[in-house]
């Protein structure tokens, strides 16, 4: 039994029909793909593992990536030109995007300028070195929006890495949580790998993305091993990510 479970599994090998609901595929406007070539290769090479639906989630993020619907929708319909080109007729992309809680993003909730996630999820981040100070006002006002808050990438928060009591009360307040599948590896380092480990056992994880903004990044997610207990704890989530968008 114990040799069952410590043995190792590819991580993309369950990932055919995947929809992924995180990633930085649209060209040119933020630091994910540089042009529409790039975006191409991209989904090109999540084909190669069985991935064909995305739903594109570039940065929203004020004074660094100051997207909104209409430069958003742009890239989208650019790609989708450069894939009738192609003749990539199976590939499904969807646009959302990835916002970050800053000093301005309760403004643009105010005005509509968000993008959600299949109609009434919104992606947010923080950012990696401190909490936003307005987090919790602003998940109140996306509540009232009426709308559910996912939190991206909740393990590569370090400054949560030894507060489990703000995770939890995060949860208790409706925040859904989606985990990086390239954090089941050391890519983002050995303590994300143990937070995303962490997040998983407990149950705390809704939905997994891959956050794939390179080549490079879906290279060394294709090379991500992970053993057969942890494969279990993350099939349903992959399959409720599948359900529910």
């Amino acid at each position: 039994m114990f040799d069952f479970f410590k043995k190792k599994n590819f991580l993309v090998d369950y990932l055919e029909g995947f929809i992924d609901i995180h990633n930085h595929i649209l060209p040119g406007i933020d630091d994910g793909s540089k042009n529409v070539d790039e975006s191409i290769e991209l989904i090109q090479g999540f084909g190669e593992i069985g991935v064909t639906d995305f739903i594109a989630t570039p940065h929203i993020m004020n004074n660094y990536y100051p997207n909104d619907p209409k430069s958003i929708k742009e890239a989208l319909i650019v790609v989708k030109n450069e894939l009738i080109q192609h003749k990539l007729k199976d590939v499904s992309i969807r646009a959302a995007a990835e916002h970050m809680i800053d000093d301005n993003f309760e403004a643009i909730l105010e005005r509509d300028e968000i993008m959600p996630l299949g109609g009434n999820y919104l992606l947010v981040e923080m950012s990696y070195l401190q909490a936003s100070i307005n987090f919790e006002e602003a998940l109140e006002k996306i509540r009232q929006k009426g709308y559910f808050t996912i939190l991206a990438h909740p393990e590569r928060y370090l400054y949560l890495h030894s507060k489990m009591g703000f995770h939890k009360a995060y949860k208790k307040q409706g925040v859904l949580y989606q985990l990086n599948l390239l954090s089941l590896s050391k890519y983002y380092g050995k303590e994300v790998q143990q937070m995303a480990m962490k997040l998983l056992s407990k149950g705390l994880i809704d939905f997994a993305a891959t956050d794939v903004h390179n080549k490079r990044q879906l290279n060394s997610l294709k090379e991500v091993q992970v053993d057969t207990k942890t494969m279990e704890l993350l099939k349903p989530i992959l399959l409720k990510t599948n359900n529910s968008f």
